[in-house]
């Protein structure tokens, strides 16, 4: 089924409230939380992203992309990505400001992989992302 057929993504939203950075455990669901933090949009992605499991991501990011100058993606507890989460960040780059934040091993080996980690503007930290 294509990602954007996969049903009604489920989606956590904590506004205002930022969540402990890197304390998700690895999962094979995929989650995600958004926030705004410093005027940009943060979303933070949990577990296994491919064409089953990125519907509430994609979601999120194009939300965020239409109400924010700037969209922060915190990458850290991204347990596995494949070309449809790749592609979906470079459709969210094209669309706005996107930074990538903390990427877990599997989403920074991808990104170096395919040289895509030359295009996307990853940062260390929420903060750092949201006032560069």
């Amino acid at each position: 089924m294509p990602w954007n057929e996969a049903g009604t993504p489920t989606l956590v939203s904590g506004r205002g409230e930022k969540p402990e950075h890197g304390t998700a455990h690895a999962s094979h669901t995929a989650g995600v939380q958004q926030y705004e933090w410093s005027g940009a949009w943060v979303i933070a992605a949990r577990g296994s992203y491919d064409m089953d499991s990125i519907t509430p991501l994609a979601d999120a990011l194009a939300a965020g992309a239409r109400k924010y100058p700037k969209v922060v993606l915190d990458a850290c507890g991204i347990t596995f990505a494949d070309s449809t989460f790749l592609n979906l960040l470079i459709l969210t780059h094209q669309a706005g400001t996107l930074r990538v934040v903390a990427p877990s091993q599997p989403v920074r080996r991808l990104c170096e992989i395919t040289g895509v980690d030359q295009l996307l503007e990853i940062r260390g930290t929420i903060e750092e992302a949201a006032v560069s």
